[in-house]
């Protein structure tokens, strides 16, 4: 599966760099939380269109980066937890459903 490798792959990059004794779940909790805001702040004093990011390489390429980093914290997270993140994406996007119905939150 291709996220199992992605995550063996972040593993063994943090593990080569000495990195895991850094890695505890309140510092991967902390930097995924910086890491968005560092994608919060490319958009900071504007708000460009969809058609203009796609049009933009380097503001692309910007949004890509920090998007990477945060969910590189992320798979760590999930690997540091062993959690599978697909399943709990699956197992949330299930609850979304239960707890915001198409019938009640279509057009509203």
């Amino acid at each position: 599966m291709i996220i199992e490798e992605t995550m063996e792959k972040i593993d063994s990059f943090t593990k080569e760099r000495d990195w895991m004794q850094f890695h505890d779940v309140r510092n991967l909790a902390s930097s995924i939380s910086i890491e968005a805001a560092e994608l919060l702040e490319i958009f900071q004093w504007n708000n460009p269109k969809v058609e203009d990011i796609k049009q933009d390489s380097s503001l692309l390429d910007s949004i890509s980066e920090e998007i990477a980093d945060v969910m590189i914290y992320c798979f760590r997270l999930c690997s540091t937890l062993d959690l599978n993140p697909i399943e709990i994406i699956e197992q949330k996007l299930k609850i979304n459903a239960e707890k915001y119905p198409v019938e009640k939150s279509r057009g509203s």
